[in-house]
């Protein structure tokens, strides 16, 4: 790699992997948000019904085995570390490993495509807070670029999304599917606009005439306004103008966890049962060998220079008396 790095940083959300983790995870997860305990318990709720664990750690450790093997191919022959944001193994203790085995430099890929405070920036803080707690010999961590419009990452989303299509008629409607942020950290940040040029690249690369978006897994204080159309009122929406047909790409997401399989494959996949849609969820880039390789191809580029001030966080709300 350029620039004399010794390994790569794989930087991820984290999940819980029983079900005595559920509540410590979603605290760790809440922890300084102002999120209805309600909510929160909601959510666990979600994950006690797949036996409480989620899918994403499984699916990292996935990722980083297929990535693992390319690189004993074909170079560069680095080791391969893993941290998350909110579960084991944690980021700071990632690092301190890193520490022990005497990395000074390492490129980082965060599991998220997009600009945004909570998908990039927040994940600089989260190592910038890590260095600081281990303190002297913490390896210097330079962030993969951003890989939203990369050839390998559309060619594998288009992959997915023709092997849904297949079966339905021509007459299919398509949407493309994010995480909902509130409408306050989208503004200034490249999340929607990054979100609509994906979009539109993967339905250009499979050759549809026409494509919707829609948001989901939206969470905290129910006035808060966040990205919209959700969507459960979107498939609402489509069955009222006479649709019958429903495939779904999930273009928000690098991999099938919790946000995906609950709020795609479980509540949505059930409203369009009841509603007599026929629906088909395109799978995400996962394992994909394009997005593996892509990995690879930004290992080999220059790291990304964020600018100071981008993705800022939501501004504080005033407090109401």
């Amino acid at each position: 790699m350029p620039g004399d790095y010794d390994a790569l940083l794989v930087l991820s959300f984290g999940g819980p992997e029983q079900p005595s983790d559920v509540i410590p995870f979603l605290e760790t997860v809440l922890r300084g948000r102002n999120v209805p305990h309600e909510r929160m318990m909601e959510v666990a709720e979600h994950y006690y019904h797949f036996g409480g664990k989620s899918p994403i750690n499984d699916q990292n450790r996935e990722l980083i085995s297929e990535l693992r093997k390319l690189l004993d191919a074909e170079g560069p022959s680095v080791p391969i570390y893993w941290g998350n944001r909110n579960w084991h193994p944690f980021l700071a203790d990632t690092m301190r490993q890193m520490r022990a085995d005497g990395v000074r430099r390492a490129r980082a890929f965060f599991t998220s495509a997009y600009g945004s405070y909570s998908g990039c920036r927040q994940y600089r803080e989260d190592v910038a807070r890590a260095q600081a707690e281990v303190g002297e010999g913490a390896p210097q961590i330079d962030k993969l670029p951003s890989f939203h419009a990369h050839p390998g990452f559309i060619s594998a989303n288009a992959s997915h999304l023709r092997e849904a299509l297949r079966g339905h008629s021509a007459s299919v409607r398509v949407v493309f599917t994010a995480h909902s942020v509130p409408t306050a950290m989208a503004i200034g940040g490249p999340y929607v606009q990054q979100l609509q040029e994906t979009a539109k690249l993967v339905a250009s690369a499979v050759g549809l005439a026409a494509h919707d978006f829609a948001y989901q897994s939206r969470s905290g204080p129910p006035g808060q306004p966040w990205l919209e159309p959700d969507i459960a009122d979107y498939i609402r929406g489509i069955h009222a103008q006479g649709a019958n047909e429903l495939v779904i790409a999930p273009i928000g997401f690098i991999s099938d966890h919790m946000e995906v399989i609950y709020d795609l494959d479980t509540e949505a996949a059930q409203l369009c049962d009841e509603l007599g849609l026929r629906m088909t969820r395109a799978k995400t880039v996962g394992t994909h060998p394009d997005f593996v390789r892509m990995i690879r191809d930004l290992m080999l580029g220059d790291p990304q220079i964020c600018a100071p001030g981008c993705c800022p966080p939501p501004a504080p709300r005033p407090n109401r008396r």
